[in-house]
Parts: structure tokens; sequence; C-alpha cells
């Protein structure tokens, strides 16, 4: 429903620079989203979670049960909402479902899994501190 991912400099310097005082706070930080996300919705959230969350915010249409392929489609959705920040997606518009749809604007970078997954963190706190918690 939704395709996505960030531009290859901006990400590698970003992921590339973090010394281990930055990924001693971004630990701190993911926990503190990951405590404050458990006491809300009463479950042991990880990444997927965060993910499914921030999907169902942006699809604006409150929590409801959502099948197997909406549940990876909001996920999606997450993914490109928080790589756009970096200017590698752009949302073209919302469907006559009300789902939105995104643009890959730039090529992705090549990360490893772990770099991918520091993005991934480090952009859904910054989600929540500007979307959510703000």
């Amino acid at each position: 429903m939704v395709k996505c991912f960030p531009s290859f400099l901006t990400v590698a310097i970003f992921v590339n620079i973090m010394d281990l005082k930055s990924l001693e706070e971004l630990k701190g930080d993911w926990g503190n989203l990951l405590d404050e996300v458990e006491r809300q919705f009463k479950m042991e959230p990880d990444l997927q979670a965060v993910l499914f969350l921030i999907g169902v915010q942006e699809l604006g249409k409150g929590f409801r049960t959502f099948n197997k392929q909406e549940k990876q489609d909001l996920m999606h959705i997450a993914t490109c909402r928080l790589l756009s920040d970096y200017g590698y997606y752009e949302l073209l518009g919302i469907d006559d479902d009300g789902w939105p749809h995104w643009m890959n604007i730039k090529n992705l970078p090549k990360l490893s899994l772990k770099n991918q997954d520091i993005l991934l963190k480090q952009s859904a706190i910054n989600y929540f501190k500007e979307e959510v918690w703000s």
C-alpha cells in the first residue's frame, strides 16, 4: 500500500557520527519511549509495536482492529513518515479509503540492520517528541 526508507549521505553521517554518549542517550530515550507506551497501552512494546502505533496515528482513524495486511501497511506508513524527515519520501496523498500513499524521492542508503535500527529508533523518538508529546 505504501513504500518507503532515507539520503545515503545524510543517514550514513547521522549513524556514523553517533558516539558512545549519543548511543547511550538514544538507549535512554528509547527506554523512556517504551516505558510510556507500556504505561498507556498495557503491553511490552518493541520497535514493531512503536511503528504500528505511529502508523495508526498517521492514518488518523483511531484505534480499531486491523487485519494482518493492514498492520503491515501501518508499519510501512510509519516508516515512510519517519524517513520523510530525511527527504527520502514524500506524501503523495490520501486514497478514497483514507490511507496515505508515499513516493520514494531519493535512493535509500544501504545500512546494516543495526544502523537501520538506530535510525528508526531515533526517528521514532523525534516523532513522539514533536507529534505526540508536544
